[in-house]
Order: structure tokens, then sequence, then C-alpha cells
């Protein structure tokens, strides 16, 4: 298991980027919009890991509900796991909340589900399992 990324919410992304990229000197490796999220998505390796800059594209997303709750900032980690369907036992069976009780899947081949901040002390966390390789 490895911390995937850490993904902050922000209202402006050119405006955050401006920040991360000049007075951080990250480079921004490239921005996509994942739809099904409604969201637009910078992308900043940081070592073996990478900061996600995630600006919302409509008002009817996640993250425009919880910037109104609780403003821009860190939005949640992401844990890489290998296996995806066995972790969410896990947490089920340690009483754990599940956001996604199935997996998502990425066009990529990506899985993903969130865990409810309210099984993991106020922190939103995202599980990934990346396609395997043949």
């Amino acid at each position: 298991m490895r911390v995937d990324h850490l993904a902050i919410a922000v209202p402006d992304l050119d405006a955050a980027l401006a920040f991360y990229r000049d007075a951080l000197d990250l480079v921004c490796d490239r921005v996509e919009e994942i739809e099904r999220e409604g969201v637009r998505v910078a992308f900043l390796p940081v070592g073996e890991s990478e900061i996600e800059l995630l600006q919302p594209t409509r008002p009817d997303t996640g993250i425009v509900k919880w910037m109104n709750r609780h403003g821009p900032g860190m939005h949640h980690v992401c844990l890489e796991v290998a296996d995806i369907a066995a972790a969410l036992e896990r947490i089920r069976i340690h009483g754990g909340e599940l956001i996604n009780p199935e997996p998502v899947s990425k066009p990529d081949g990506t899985r993903y589900a969130f865990v409810h901040p309210k099984s993991t002390g106020g922190v939103l966390i995202e599980l990934y399992q990346r396609p395997t390789l043949a």
C-alpha cells in the first residue's frame, strides 16, 4: 500500500496551479476533465505520489457540496491497494462505512471506491487499484 495522491479542492484551477507551479516549483504533468465526477483535475507529481487539484465543472457535484460546507482545501487521501475487493471487505468487517460499496471503474481500468469520513476519524479516503499489466 502507498499514498497514490492527495486531493485538494479549489475554486479556480488556474489560480491554484500558479501557486503550486510558481511558488512550490512543482510541475503540472497533465490536466484532465473527469465528466463522471464533474471535475477538472491537475496532476502534480511529488516523488512516487501526486497532488491533485480538483476544480468542480458543474454545480451538482460532491466537490461543490463539500466546498460549500468546508471551503477550499484538503479533500481526500488516496491509497493504492493491490486488491480493492479484499480491502473493501476488510473495511466492512471492521464496521467501516463505504460511500461506494462496489468499486467504480475508470476507462483506463483503475478501480476506485471511497470510505466515509465517519469511519476514518474525519478524513475521506479513496482506495485505488490500478490495472495489472500483462
